[in-house]
């Protein structure tokens, strides 16, 4: 099979060296010459993924026309399309693959400007085509380094989840199928909103009562809020869920749980993300979750506090406080 992965950053390079390894024939695209030429003489990503070499098999472009004639191959087998760019880029890569390439995205969050899921964005600007989303508990450098890890390939399209399966599945990286895609999505992004609230818990030394606490309630919240865009609820019992929400809340790489962290211990939000170098999807996604579960009417407390710390309108103590001071109620 031939896989052409778009966006060089840490997970779209650790995705293509699993790839590479397994024996797909896989292509890393990225827009910037003087990373992929730097990529090209260390045979690894220094500026994303230092830690890991790029298998030998794996080719390396900035050409566009060349990525995507590589996802066609000779005909022989269907290939497949990777963006691995952030969400805010999701729109202007997916209008740019022809209608014949099926595509999977790996971006979790909302649009910002828009506040549409990727799923919704495939639908506007690519209706014809057949995508999905690859998702699930992974922190890049475990992937890269090929520990065990488990994803979730999800698109309307079952042969094209299978067709997920079939670009990545390997002894060390297990994909599972699902024909839920709003769910595996909503679970993606909103998880990285629950994971700031946790890393300030932490960060304030609240305790692990307090972890487990934020966890099992951010659990609740992220139901709610998916079936109220048409997710089915055992989704959120699985691995874009309840997994990927545990890792992302818990992993000390998780880069979510470091931006609250560090709110907890007084830093600027602006410093925080200055000295991240990296993406938090959590700090984008927060207020447009929030102002989407407002229009559907659904109840988000954590994520309200998330918002409020976020735009300098609560302290990270006074969120909790906030938090536990709410009236009692039924927990289900």
């Amino acid at each position: 099979m031939n896989v052409t992965l778009l966006g060089a950053g840490a997970w779209g390079t650790a995705l293509a060296i699993s790839a590479a390894r397994r024996g797909a024939r896989t292509l890393l695209w990225a827009r910037d010459a003087a990373q992929i030429d730097d990529m090209r003489q260390q045979r690894r990503n220094a500026r994303y993924l230092p830690e890991v070499g790029l298998p030998s098999a794996l080719q390396l472009s900035t050409d566009w026309d060349e990525a995507l004639a590589h996802a066609r191959g000779a005909g022989t087998s269907p290939g497949v399309v990777i963006v691995g760019t952030p969400m805010a880029a999701l729109a202007d890569m997916l209008a740019r693959v022809p209608d014949d390439l099926p595509v999977f995205w790996l971006c979790k969050g909302f649009e910002k400007s828009t506040g549409r899921l990727g799923h919704e964005i495939a639908q506007a600007v690519r209706p014809n085509g057949r995508s999905g989303v690859l998702s699930g508990p992974s922190f890049a450098l475990e992937v890269a380094q090929g520990q065990p890890t488990a994803l979730v390939a999800a698109s309307h399209d079952a042969s094209l989840s299978e067709l997920g399966v079939s670009a990545f599945h390997s002894d060390s990286l297990r994909v599972y199928t699902s024909t839920d895609p709003v769910g595996v999505e909503v679970g993606g992004a909103v998880k990285n909103v629950l994971a700031i609230a946790t890393g300030i818990a932490d960060g304030l030394q609240l305790g692990l009562n307090a972890r487990a606490a934020l966890i099992t309630r951010g659990l609740a919240e992220m139901t709610r809020l998916g079936v109220a865009l048409g997710a089915r609820p055992d989704t959120f019992m699985g691995l874009s869920g309840l997994g990927d929400l545990v890792l992302t809340a818990t992993g000390h790489l998780s880069r979510n749980r470091t931006v609250g962290l560090q709110l907890a211990q007084g830093k600027s939000l602006d410093t925080i993300l200055h000295e991240l170098g990296h993406v938090s999807e959590g700090v984008y996604s927060a207020a447009t979750v929030l102002a989407r579960a407002r229009q559907l009417g659904v109840a988000m407390p954590i994520t309200d506090a998330v918002v409020q710390v976020i735009e300098g309108r609560l302290d990270p103590l006074a969120a909790v406080q906030a938090l536990m001071m709410r009236e009692a109620r039924a927990e289900h």
